[in-house]
């Protein structure tokens, strides 16, 4: 595997490590007459540390050579390094309005989503002795995205990668508050975790966030899915050059995922036995967290089209059931 790929002049990729299923995640160095911008640095790890050091070494890039870092999103494997790098070139740091909001949800004092999260688990079926566990997962990593940066906001609109203009896009769904980059003239797309090669990108329901995540990320799949694209470069996997397509192979998905969770509930069931009965019953609490997640988010959208309702909206515990035809 080539950790280090440069696809143009302008465009270099590094595959940075992940201590999960997925490996790695990538982030972009987009050269620029004045430095370097840096796109999602991936997650704090010390093999992350000294993989962009040795980066950095060998093509003769000092830190004072990075004029910003650009981010995606404001998920840890993509944010993490941010606030490592501003420590050490005083760059901005560019994150939506909406992802720093969930930072701040997140990672900020008390983390008050990890009580939010737990909260809605326990409602949704999730077995009361796990809760523990996942509290503990959602701590560990805090040091992960730490150092916090100072975060400049980033809206739609023109941004200079480099030294060419891109167009921010917010691209909800994966996360509320994503934003693909875009040039228009070259047909390049920084397309972050909203479409990616060979992998679904996770679509989580969050307390406080989104009311229907499913529904707009549908939603945005479509608009950007009509973009002319030539290249792609995602958050995982290989950049490729079939992203409309695979905007459609998603949203296709995704509808054969509804259809399957809504045929599973011709009795009343929970979102955690959806969840079992759709991904298995071995997954690990990292895994867990985010199929959990996804199946409300499905369970929602099917809720929102008439498709299913709640059996007792008062109970404490959710239970959904379809609607008969």
């Amino acid at each position: 595997m080539n950790i280090v790929t440069e696809h143009t002049d302008e465009i270099t990729q590094v595959k940075v490590p992940l201590p999960f299923p997925l490996r790695w995640v990538n982030a972009y160095l987009v050269r620029g007459s004045s430095g370097y911008t840096v796109i999602d640095p991936g997650l704090r790890t010390p093999d992350a540390e000294a993989l962009w050091q040795q980066v950095l070494q060998e093509r003769g890039i000092g830190f004072e050579h990075v004029e910003q870092i650009v981010l995606t999103h404001h998920h840890p494997d993509h944010y993490g390094m941010a606030g490592w790098f501003q420590e050490r070139t005083g760059a901005p740091v560019l994150l939506s309005e909406t992802g720093l909001a969930q930072v701040q949800l997140l990672w900020g004092p008390e983390q008050p989503m990890s009580a939010l999260l737990l909260t809605l688990f326990a409602r949704h079926g999730f077995p009361q002795d796990g809760l523990d566990e996942m509290t503990k997962h959602m701590v560990s990593f805090v040091s992960l995205v730490s150092p916090q940066p100072q975060v400049t906001a980033l809206r739609e609109g023109p941004v200079r990668l480099g030294d060419r203009v891109y167009e921010a896009i917010e691209t909800p769904g994966h996360a509320a508050g994503h934003l693909c980059f875009y040039d228009a003239a070259a047909e390049v797309i920084f397309c972050g975790d909203h479409v990616l090669p060979q992998i679904s990108p996770n679509v989580s329901f969050l307390p406080q966030v989104e009311v229907n995540p499913l529904g707009a990320y549908l939603s945005s799949l479509q608009e950007i899915g009509r973009l002319p694209v030539k290249m792609a470069y995602p958050g995982h996997r290989e950049p490729w050059s079939g992203f409309g397509a695979r905007a459609e192979e998603l949203v296709r998905h995704h509808h054969e995922r509804l259809a399957l969770m809504e045929g599973q509930l011709s009795a009343p069931l929970s979102a955690y036995e959806v969840c079992r009965a759709t991904f298995g019953d071995r997954l690990s609490i990292h895994q867990m967290r985010f199929a959990l997640s996804e199946t409300i988010a499905h369970l929602i959208l099917l809720e929102a089209e008439g498709r299913i309702q709640q059996v007792d909206p008062a109970a404490e515990l959710i239970h959904y059931i379809a609607i008969s035809k």
